[in-house]
């Protein structure tokens, strides 16, 4: 939940909280907390008296006011509204000469799929997610932090003005995979595609009703999907990342 007079963003949920006491404490500027979590939080509660910050004691109905969700689990944290850079080109270079994992989202168009797709990704160790400016519906919001459940922490994410162009350029270095339910290439295929030296890799994921735009197809380096039964044509755009990332993670 935003509170568009502050330019808060209200963090929730016990392990999204937990993670950023632990990673970013400066990032917090109020505190919000239950009475059973105050001996998890007495660390970061510390901080923030020392920061002369506020950190209060209240009962589930203010916290589920705070963060207007009642899967709060207790915490609530108030950051200030995230602002997404946009992807420079020195990080690129880093990506590519590190062989750093990364995702690429072409319109997911959805919070909760894009927290979900950032709780996989730190999971897996992958250090990039990149989102589209014209994706007005994945943003960093109160829901995207909760279902990350800690995971936005430990990624680097970005914007870029136009993914087709982003991919075009990235694919001249990186790997770069497009999951697509109708690829003649599948996930197991992926070993034999990793060719030395290679620069890292990418995974472009699109919109579950669309999959990805024809400019994002044309610009990855090849096209993968996922083998299934065949009585349903495709996963959730958050499962199909993981199963990439989780198959990248076996052969790097």
């Amino acid at each position: 939940m935003r509170n568009k007079l502050t330019r808060e963003l209200a963090v929730c949920g016990f392990n999204a909280v937990s993670a950023l006491a632990e990673v970013h404490p400066e990032q917090i500027k109020r505190l919000f907390l239950r009475q059973d979590r105050l001996k998890h939080f007495s660390k970061v509660c510390k901080y923030l008296a020392e920061q002369k910050r506020l950190y209060k004691l209240c009962e589930d109905e203010e916290l589920e006011r705070l963060c207007k969700s009642p899967r709060h689990q207790g915490v609530v944290a108030m950051i200030q509204e995230p602002e997404l850079p946009r992807i420079t080109q020195e990080e690129l270079d880093e990506w590519s000469q590190k062989k750093q994992i990364g995702l690429i989202l072409d319109s997911v168009g959805n919070d909760n799929n894009l927290g979900a797709i950032i709780r996989s990704a730190a999971f897996f160790g992958a250090t990039w997610v990149v989102l589209s400016e014209r994706d007005k519906e994945a943003r960093l919001s109160t829901s995207a932090y909760r279902v990350a459940e800690g995971g936005m922490e430990y990624v680097r994410v970005r914007k870029v003005t136009n993914t087709e162009a982003f991919i075009s350029d990235a694919a001249k270095r990186l790997l770069v995979l497009g999951a697509h339910h109708r690829a003649r290439l599948r996930l197991q295929d992926l070993p034999g595609l990793v060719k030395a030296p290679y620069g890292g890799f990418a995974v472009v994921v699109g919109n579950e009703e669309t999959g990805l735009s024809p400019g994002a197809e044309e610009a990855c380096s090849y096209l993968v999907r996922i083998p299934g039964s065949g009585q349903i044509e495709s996963l959730n755009v958050a499962q199909a990342a993981t199963l990439f990332l989780h198959e990248i993670s076996t052969i790097i």
